[in-house]
């Protein structure tokens, strides 16, 4: 099958440079389905999309966040000078330091990509930018008070992205224990290409992590080394400055920022993909204790029974739900009736190992 982004989509991808890419192929590539947050109702998102597993970029959200005002590489650069910060596993560096890097960045020589800094963690000054939350962010079964402590965030594990021309989320992935992804463009370009669950095979992941895969450049595609890759369907976008992606679980995908750019992302878990999530957790946990991890799987099976009821009383019955509190107070199903997770800095950590 040969694809093209059609001609109307008034998107196109910038051309990459040059001579070192020799011997390889240019992806061909189908648009990911776009639609306005002001004609998609929130429910609707959840059945069109979350429930049926299609990725979806939702342009127009989060127009109330000061940060879509204020947040700009020179604005982070004298908000935090010196002030050191996360930017990948074991890395920090200073935060101006780290700002001049990214503008200094170009497609021959990129520079860092910010893909590791909690806010609730690290980073608690810039939790008022973000209220209210994005709606079609809404974490869901992560902030319930019967998750385990583990894997309890009410903020859906909300970090900041920064990176410039040229650089890019470090592997294609997915999100790991069966997560949906969220990643809404604040300041700045960014592509971002997906691919379906149905392709895995064709996408060389990796022996001891699954959820990442040996290709180097899904854009540029070396078929030599990976001639199975001619067989996957690519799907791309890209997101401009109020622009969300989601992206739902299973589904590979990496970002490249094509101008200095700055996002927020965070995860989903409900119904939708809580059998995996266990099995994930369950399996995490029985590399060090097998009986825990079957006492989380257990447990975890009866909360996901537990946490449906509850659900679905809120969406058969509201007045009941409102009336009687507990099924909203341990089963939120959307911002509308949860507390605002970014109104304080949340005491928690992520694990690293």
């Amino acid at each position: 099958m040969h694809l093209q982004p059609p001609a109307d989509q008034g998107q196109s991808t910038p051309e990459p440079s040059p001579a070192d890419y020799a011997g390889r192929t240019r992806a061909p590539w189908l648009p990911i389905e776009r639609a306005d947050a002001a004609r998609l109702d929130y429910e609707d998102f959840l059945a069109r999309y979350v429930h049926a597993g299609r990725p979806v970029v939702i342009s127009n959200v989060a127009s109330e966040w000061s940060a879509m005002r204020q947040w700009t590489p020179a604005h982070f650069k004298q908000r935090f000078g010196s002030k050191p910060v996360a930017i990948g596993y074991g890395r920090d560096m200073p935060f101006d330091k780290f700002i001049d890097e990214v503008a200094a960045s170009s497609p021959e020589k990129p520079g860092p990509y910010m893909y590791r800094s909690f806010l609730h963690e690290v980073l608690p000054e810039l939790l008022p930018d973000v209220i209210p939350q994005n709606k079609f962010a809404f974490p869901r079964r992560y902030a319930s008070p019967l998750m385990p402590e583990k894997w309890r965030r009410p903020d859906g594990y909300l970090k900041l992205l920064v990176g410039g021309v040229g650089s890019k989320f470090p592997v294609m992935h997915f999100d790991g224990e069966n997560a949906h992804a969220v990643i809404t463009q604040v300041y700045g370009d960014k592509e971002f290409i997906v691919y379906a669950p149905e392709d895995t095979p064709n996408l060389y992941p990796k022996k001891f992590f699954h959820n990442h895969s040996l290709i180097d450049d899904p854009v540029m595609q070396d078929l030599e080394r990976f001639p199975l890759l001619a067989r996957a369907t690519q799907y791309r976008t890209i997101l401009n400055p109020g622009d969300m992606v989601f992206v739902p679980a299973k589904w590979w995908h990496v970002a490249r920022a094509l101008s200095t750019s700055i996002s927020v992302c965070s995860n989903i878990l409900d119904g939708s993909n809580w059998d995996d999530y266990v099995e994930d957790v369950a399996a995490q946990e029985a590399e060090t204790s097998p009986r825990r991890g079957k006492l989380i799987r257990r447990y975890l099976k009866v909360t996901g029974r537990v946490l449906g009821k509850l659900e679905a009383v809120q969406h058969r019955s509201p007045a009941l739900a409102r009336a009687l509190l507990l099924p909203r107070w341990l089963a939120p199903v959307s911002a509308e009736v949860a507390p605002e997770p970014s109104r304080a800095q949340l005491q928690i950590r992520i694990p690293t190992s």
